[in-house]
């Protein structure tokens, strides 16, 4: 889940390692004056503060690292959140300052929080999905129907883009992905086209929606846009995806695959989950705009409704089989008699399992490590340099760029920690270019890494950035769309 991650929190490589040297020099040697720090304590330019932003230049090193030393993401940031909060507490205690560090590490504690459990249960609901073969189902339909190459390459386009909004970027684009590999198996050149088009899609479909992204999910939760002031990058958000699409559409030979055949059927209670899905969202966003209370809330409420479905599942699962059993052998229906063997009972606490712990973890290690640096100043410090230095505008620019080789989690919670004084319209555009940014290189998001995975061989580094300067110009035409379009909201501040 932007998030664009999004969800933009999975593995990096090499080619990262730039870009994210370009921030940490901001950090560490800027010349603008020392700004005040968001502790009691300036340690912007102390022995402690160096290492810590040492530690976590080490830490984010291995994280990029992390194809070539098959090490999860998640070790090197929690160790190094955990000294680097040590830093802080030993500093604070020698200061007779304690409370001030613990009172510090429980906000960002919370913040974390409450998004961890915004994301377990979503990620809870699309694993549900998963299992019960929504995804399949989507997928065996597109199958049968025979599509051409251009028709097929502008469906996954398209549902990449929407499906984004509610889930997150990563299962959406292996979704349309896995349809691709399947259709046009064996055609590598029209492969690796349709998967730059469904990362930059995917990308894009996040950017304009709180569910999005985790990106989004941020800027929501601390209430810096409001649910519906997303919807204006709605229309930033389609010239990003349809500026590339249109031009890499017109190199696509306009053949037909050949017909393929795969029955999918639901599993009992599918349409029920994807409607207590929605019900769970539309619960959620009440709860935030209305009650103003987190999201959170009703993302857990809806938790409970998938735990009660389930419970109502297993305990019906005996005499729904032998209902089915009867009317298919009256049918003569074999083959779906014969599946009726692999019908298993639905457990909740199984999807939770299945949720990308690594990442929830990995996102804890994030979070507590730029809340550190900040409490210890280097936030605004680098506000100073970016948000006071330069236009607003430009430095937004300029992170949606950063954000395309350093990961966009750790950009936005820095942006949202330095809490600069901009207008709506500036909010909403770095929620536009953090979302987005990551789709000008295939390393710069979650979609676009699970990809080369996916389709290893076929979708790689060098073959999207022979397509770099097309989805460049789409960035290009969404700042500008942007700044056109929503005009009047540069001149609110939230």
């Amino acid at each position: 889940m932007p998030t664009r991650c999004r969800p933009q929190y999975w593995p990096r490589q090499h080619a990262r390692w730039p870009g994210f040297l370009v921030l940490a020099a901001l950090l560490l040697f800027s010349p603008q004056v020392l700004a005040a720090g968001a502790g009691e304590l300036d340690l912007t330019y102390t022995l402690s503060g160096f290492v810590a932003v040492t530690l976590f230049i080490l830490a984010y090193a291995l994280v990029m690292a992390e194809e070539k030393l098959h090490m999860r993401k998640s070790k090197p940031v929690l160790v190094a959140a955990g000294l680097i909060w040590t830093l802080i507490g030993w500093v604070y205690v020698q200061e007779g300052l304690p409370d001030a560090a613990e009172h510090a590490f429980k906000a960002t504690l919370l913040e974390y929080t409450e998004l961890l459990l915004f994301l377990l249960v979503a990620m809870t609901y699309v694993n549900a999905m998963e299992e019960r073969r929504v995804f399949d189902k989507l997928r065996a339909w597109m199958v049968e129907k025979g599509f051409s190459y251009r028709a097929l390459y502008w469906i996954t386009g398209l549902l990449a883009f929407w499906i984004s909004t509610v889930a997150n970027n990563l299962t959406t684009a292996m979704l349309m992905c896995a349809v691709v590999l399947k259709v046009a198996e064996g055609d590598k050149r029209f492969i690796s086209l349709c998967c730059v088009n469904i990362v930059v899609a995917s990308n894009a479909g996040g950017a304009f929606s709180p569910f999005g992204d985790i990106t989004t999910l941020m800027v929501w939760q601390a209430k810096l846009v409001e649910f519906q002031e997303f919807f204006e990058l709605l229309g930033p958000s389609l010239v990003n995806y349809l500026v590339p699409a249109i031009i890499m559409s017109l190199f696509i030979q306009n053949k037909k695959p050949g017909a393929l055949e795969e029955h999918i059927w639901l599993k009992r209670g599918a349409r029920r989950i994807v409607c207590l899905f929605l019900l769970t969202v539309v619960i959620s966003v009440l709860c935030h705009t209305v009650l103003h209370l987190p999201p959170a809330l009703g993302m857990m409420t809806g938790l409970g409704f998938l735990q009660f479905f389930g419970y109502y599942l297993r305990r019906s699962l005996p005499r729904s089989l032998e209902r089915k059993r009867t009317r298919y052998s009256q049918r003569g229906d074999w083959r779906k008699l014969e599946a009726l063997g692999s019908v298993v009972p639905f457990d909740v606490f199984t999807r939770i399992a299945r949720s990308e712990w690594d990442t929830l973890l990995f996102f804890y290690g994030v979070v507590m490590s730029v809340g550190g640096l900040g409490f210890m100043g280097y936030l605004g410090l680098l506000s100073e340099t970016l948000y006071a230095g330069w236009d607003p505008t430009l430095a937004n620019v300029v992170l949606g760029v950063i954000s395309a080789v350093v990961d966009n989690i750790p950009v936005m919670f820095a942006v949202i920690s330095m809490d600069p004084d901009m207008s709506m319209g500036n909010w909403l555009l770095i929620t536009l270019t953090a979302g987005v940014g990551g789709s000008l290189l295939s390393v710069g998001s979650a979609a676009g890494v699970a990809l080369m995975g996916q389709a290893r061989g076929i979708y790689t580094f060098a073959a999207h950035m022979r397509w770099a300067p097309v989805i460049a110009l789409g960035y290009v035409a969404s700042v500008l769309m942007h700044l056109w379009i929503n005009a009047d909201s540069f001149n609110v501040f939230h």
